[in-house]
């Protein structure tokens, strides 16, 4: 069973950002080579055997390239896919508010341990007293005594009462309520996995769409170029007006494209401050992808070990068993002990022997009481009994729950590893369709130029072109989405594990805070500080101060 230190442990080495492809400058979708040949290397992330030379047209080797330059320079650095993790860790509403519900699951223990202190209650009663009592004789009715007692009343009066045993169930509840702090540790793990594959997913969605749009751009200008060639031609009369206006068709259809793809892009950046809280500026390229497992049966191992799921399926059912011995302590003797004290002030009446009349008078009382209580239950309508029947049937759930979270994570664990193989082999063959469709271009302008092919089968190659190269740049994002996703099945998608540049938060520090805390009302050291940051989206990286974008 994992320690207190939930989600913290990762085996092996660190599975940061950081790696040779990131300190190269090389990216996901950049295109290295001399910038007057013709010869372009074409790197894909996380597959070497998939890198390799071809040439391509140097329009579309600037499209590939110039994901950094689509946006206006600035004087603000390019923002790198570490950094924009860092703004999600600090600044995502989803995430800071599974940390306040860890906080508030925390304070289940203090009221745990809150059972083994005394109960302190001071009392104060102050009131008037306004009564008359007259005595009358039988025979003739006459006043024997008329007595007027008027005056304030006080009663002072402090109790403590401390319990000594329950039947043991102030011990099982604070266990209880550790287990489920233990859980809900893995929950904010998993959460924390979850807004991380996000931001991830959105930067690689807004690299993606830069990268569509400015394929269609360049689409774009290429058939405006042909339309106006094919214009010539026709005003010399070497092609038809069917010619031209399949030009202008295509052309049309082109811009329809371009504006889809603004579109899109439009809407990754929309999720891309949702998730990580800013508007995207200028983004670097990804760096390379993490280490990752060697085979499928080596991820299930660490799966099943690390992921937050099934801690957290586990350490719930250990709760449950805590449950059932508290519901058991409920048939065993309680013990109690008490002490008070009283102090009371009256108006009285005393009898003056002198004047043979009464008088007013104080009456003042103290009282000190102490003892213990044994409770002994012997009958309480059965409820108790249900209360242990029902614990019992909550346990067996809990450890359906357990197979149920297993089962989960290895259907998880190899979609994930099969859709970052299939994106592998996605990138090989659509690499090998680009290549094919740049040849059979070339080809057909040439033909057409003698005459043996027509202005549509060079616009159609143009399209098919276009298509296998936004096809590429698509599955170079799946790819690498993939692979985060296959570090969130391993339960390895977290700050530490990726060394992201921000002070780490460990729900551990609150706990500790607050489990023995006997006085004090605060909502925490965290609590105002992120609920600033998530409205402002301000980011603080380690070693700098606040940072806005």
């Amino acid at each position: 069973m994992p320690g207190p230190h939930i989600g913290t442990r990762h085996r092996g080495s660190s599975t940061g950002l950081d790696g040779p492809a990131a300190a190269s400058g090389t990216g996901l979708f950049s295109c290295n080579g001399d910038k007057g040949g013709k010869t372009r290397r074409i790197t894909t992330r996380g597959t070497g055997r998939h890198a390799m030379t071809r040439p391509i047209a140097a329009w579309i080797a600037a499209a590939m390239g110039a994901v950094m330059t689509l946006l206006p320079a600035g004087t603000e650095a390019a923002e790198t896919l570490k950094e924009a993790l860092a703004a999600a860790y600090q600044t995502n509403p989803d995430l800071l508010a599974a940390r306040a519900q860890q906080r508030a699951l925390d304070e289940t223990v203090a009221r745990a341990t809150s059972r083994w202190r005394p109960n302190l209650s001071g009392q104060f009663q102050l009131f008037r007293t306004d009564s008359n009592s007259r005595t009358l004789r039988q025979r003739d009715q006459s006043v024997v005594s008329d007595i007027d007692v008027k005056g304030r009343n006080e009663i002072y009066s402090v109790r403590a009462d401390q319990n000594i045993f329950r039947g043991l169930r102030n011990f099982n509840e604070l266990k209880g309520a550790r287990a489920n702090v233990f859980a809900g540790r893995a929950d904010l793990l998993n959460t924390e996995q979850q807004v991380l594959l996000d931001a991830v997913t959105a930067y690689m969605d807004v690299l993606r769409d830069q990268a569509v749009l400015k394929l269609n751009d360049n689409n774009v200008t290429v058939l405006k170029r042909q339309l106006e060639a094919t214009q010539d031609r026709f005003d010399v009369g070497e092609v038809t007006r069917t010619d031209v206006a399949q030009a202008e068709a295509r052309l049309a259809g082109a811009k329809a494209q371009r504006a889809q793809a603004a579109a899109a892009l439009e809407t990754s950046r929309a999720t891309y401050r949702r998730v990580i809280g800013h508007f995207p500026g200028t983004l670097e390229d990804a760096p390379a992808l993490p280490p990752l497992p060697g085979s499928e049966e080596e991820a299930m191992a660490i799966a099943l070990e690390e992921n937050p799921l099934i801690i957290a399926a586990r350490y719930r059912e250990m709760a449950a068993r805590y449950d059932i011995k508290v519901a058991k302590g409920a048939l065993l003797p309680t013990i109690d002990a008490f002490a008070s004290y009283q102090r009371a002030k009256s108006p009285s009446v005393t009898f003056d022997p002198l004047l043979f009349d009464f008088g007013p008078a104080r009456n003042i009382r103290k009282a000190t009481t102490y003892g213990v209580t044994v409770t002994i239950p012997l009958y309480q309508s059965g409820a108790e009994y249900s209360d242990i029947r029902r614990s019992k049937q909550i346990r067996s759930q809990r450890l359906l729950q357990i197979v149920g979270a297993e089962r989960l994570v290895s259907q998880n664990l190899r979609t994930a590893w099969e859709n970052f193989r299939a994106a592998e082999a996605q990138i090989a063959s659509t690499e090998a369709q680009v290549r094919a469709n740049e040849i059979a271009l070339e080809g057909v302008k040439q033909e057409a130029l003698v005459g043996s092919r027509t202005t549509l089968d060079v616009l159609n190659a143009e399209q098919e072109l276009l298509d296998a190269r936004v096809n590429l740049v698509r599955a170079r994002r799946d790819h690498y989405v993939a692979g985060f996703s296959l570090l969130a099945a391993l339960g390895r998608l977290n700050a530490k594990a990726l060394d992201l540049p921000v002070e780490l938060y460990d729900p551990a520090d609150y706990y500790h805070d607050v489990k023995w805390q006997f006085i004090g009302w605060g909502t925490g050291p965290a609590a105002r500080e992120e609920l600033a940051r998530a409205r402002s989206g301000s980011v603080r990286l380690a070693g700098d101060g606040a940072k806005k974008r």
